[in-house]
């Protein structure tokens, strides 16, 4: 396998990696859903769901109108891409 650098698709990296990175980017794992994690940052919040094809990010009342804001991500997107997106903000 080759080695996995922030430049490889998300797709590549083991379950445990991605949720040692979320980890690491101040995400908390919801203990009830496992494939759910929450970060505050700063000004915004957001829901990280890892899908089945998606990663999915909610962030919470980031509207003009206070709704949410729903984006989705693919697993082959890098790593490096995906954490720029998401943790940039909404």
């Amino acid at each position: 396998m080759p080695k996995l650098t922030p430049n490889s698709p998300l797709y590549n990296f083991p379950l445990p990696e991605i949720e040692n990175w979320l980890r690491k980017m101040g995400c908390e794992q919801n203990p009830q859903e496992l494939n759910c994690w929450y970060v505050k940052k700063g000004e915004w919040e957001a829901n990280i769901t890892l899908e089945i094809e998606d990663l999915i990010v909610s962030y919470l009342h980031a509207g003009g109108d206070g709704s949410d804001i729903k984006r989705a991500f693919r697993y082959s997107l890098s790593r490096q891409d995906i954490e720029n997106a998401v943790f940039s903000g909404p």
